[in-house]
């Protein structure tokens, strides 16, 4: 099974759209090692993400973790995966010679030209200038690593010129999200600015298919290739069946936005876990009664518990402003797809079946 650990809810930078609450609580050797049991207590391999807070300044658990589970995978014969996403500010070619030995995948969080509009380090700094650093080190040792934008209202501007200097900076995929939760408040004239932005990128992604440059950009690459393969990325969403967070407590929960919630709680990493209750959580998971005739309901993410609890208060309830987001990415995706389908039939199949 797969579990995110939550190593601290301590953090070294204070992004302003962050809704983590952060202190100084982290995860014991004890509960790291028995989630790491649990993890290879059901099914046939065993996946751990590390989290947090900022995962790398509990380095020691991380290491004692691969050394732990590496060994239990060649006693079992499960096979054993792990990731983590990092602020990138403190890795180290030691740390990333043991995560390529342990074939760890890293997301890094790194906003790109909007870096120093939210991305601070805590008491003040800016950040960007060390990531770009740490960002062409990982690239050395992990040429497929993912970068991973959070774009809030005030970095709207930087959109388009992000998605291009993450990719002339060596990453072949990005990820870009725009930010939720109560520290970010979205204007009409914000969503109609991150439209011409989307434009731009969708303006530059076509540039690379006629280049013939491999460059995936999640948040409109994913809608054109879900379109083309019949996926619903609603059905992503199976709260707390496919990733698991793990508290530095012990204590299991459906996603990240429902930790602290003891309605939600499915165990714990000592006593196991509560299969009864996530049942019960993963039925919840269904489509919004306002999405159910929309035309576009098996196009967007309208089930997304997490994402809909973080915006609404209510897991099945969908916010206006993530609806107004995927229509307008949709329509620019779909306007795109088109496109490319027209310039090469053959490499549109090849790049998004």
């Amino acid at each position: 099974m797969n579990l995110t650990l939550h190593l601290t809810e301590n953090c070294n930078m204070d992004c302003s759209y962050c809704i983590r609450e952060k202190c100084p609580k982290d995860m014991t050797e004890e509960v790291l090692f028995k989630a790491c049991d649990l993890a290879f207590s059901r099914g046939q391999s065993a996946g751990l993400c590390f989290f947090g807070g900022e995962p790398l300044l509990k380095k020691d658990l991380i290491y004692k973790a691969l050394d732990y589970c590496e060994a239990k995978s060649q006693q079992t014969g499960k096979r054993f995966s792990c990731k983590m996403t990092t602020n990138g500010t403190l890795l180290e070619e030691e740390f990333l010679e043991r995560a390529v030995k342990a074939d760890m995948g890293i997301g890094l969080s790194f906003d790109g030209k909007a870096q120093d509009v939210c991305r601070f380090y805590a008491g003040g700094g800016t950040t960007s200038s060390v990531v770009e650093k740490k960002a062409k080190l990982l690239l050395k040792y992990m040429p497929n690593a993912t970068a991973l934008a959070t774009i809030a209202p005030q970095a709207v501007p930087y959109y388009a010129e992000s998605v291009r200097y993450l990719h002339d900076l060596g990453f072949s995929k990005v990820s870009f999200v725009i930010a939720y939760g109560n520290r970010v408040n979205w204007t009409d004239d914000d969503l109609e600015a991150l439209r011409g932005q989307l434009e731009m990128t969708a303006s530059y992604l076509k540039e690379l298919f006629i280049r013939k440059e491999h460059f995936f950009m999640s948040a409109i690459n994913a809608k054109i290739r879900d379109c083309i393969s019949g996926k619903n990325p609603a059905e992503r969403c199976h709260l707390g069946v496919r990733q698991m967070p793990v508290t530095p407590d012990g204590d299991l929960y459906p996603c990240t936005s429902f930790i602290g919630d003891k309605n939600y709680l499915l165990g714990n990493v000592f006593e196991g876990i509560n299969d009864k209750k996530v049942t019960e959580i993963a039925r919840k998971a269904s489509t919004p009664e306002t999405c159910v005739n929309c035309d576009l309901v098996k196009r967007c993410t309208n089930s997304c518990g997490c994402s809909n609890r973080m915006n609404t208060g209510d897991e099945n309830k969908v916010s206006p402003l993530q609806c107004t987001y995927e229509r307008m990415l949709i329509e620019i995706s779909d306007a795109l797809g088109e496109e490319l389908y027209q310039i090469d039939p053959e490499r549109f199949a090849r790049e998004f079946s």
